[in-house]
Formats: structure tokens, C-alpha cells, sequence
């Protein structure tokens, strides 16, 4: 069914909504399972974006890991000795 006239397309979209609606209606409903947690994040990667992340997440009042394969954090930004545009430090 391949709609050439707005009036076909129009059709076309009401049956494909009554399917999916009669579809739903035969599906069971989605278990609920209960458990407890924490308010513990863990945080990958000790760059930049890990380093903001952890940051937003920990003012959010999450407790924050964060872990990196080095034994440094900063990541790319930690060899830079200036950023552009200011030429601010970059660490």
C-alpha cells in the first residue's frame, strides 16, 4: 500500500495507528522489580569530560568515583602548558 494521493496517505496512517493500538492492547504489562540504591556514581575516564562530569554529578549530591587507567587525571588537557584563545594555563 503505497500512498500517491493525501487522501490514501491519510487512510494509510489510520490503519497503521489502529494496528499498533490493537497491538498494545494484547502485550503484558512490563514487570516491576523493586530494589534498593545507592546515591554512588561511578565516573570513567579522568579527562576532561570526567573531570566536569564527576563534578556536576558530586553537586548534585551523588556520591562521585572517579577512576582512570593513568595515575593522573586531565587527560590530554594535563600535557597542554596554554588554550587557545586566551592562552590561559591549562591546567
Amino acid at each position: 500500500m503505497n500512498p500517491t494521493t493525501r487522501e490514501d496517505a491519510t487512510e494509510k496512517a489510520k490503519v497503521l495507528i489502529t494496528a499498533g493500538i490493537e497491538r498494545a492492547l494484547l502485550l503484558d504489562d512490563v514487570p516491576v522489580k523493586e530494589m534498593d540504591v545507592t546515591k554512588e556514581v561511578l565516573v570513567i575516564g579522568g579527562g576532561i569530560g570526567g573531570i566536569s562530569a564527576a563534578l556536576v554529578i558530586g553537586n548534585a549530591g551523588y556520591k562521585t568515583y572517579l577512576v582512570d587507567a593513568l595515575p593522573s587525571i586531565g587527560g590530554k588537557m594535563a600535557q597542554l602548558d596554554r588554550t587557545f584563545p586566551t592562552d590561559d594555563c591549562a591546567i
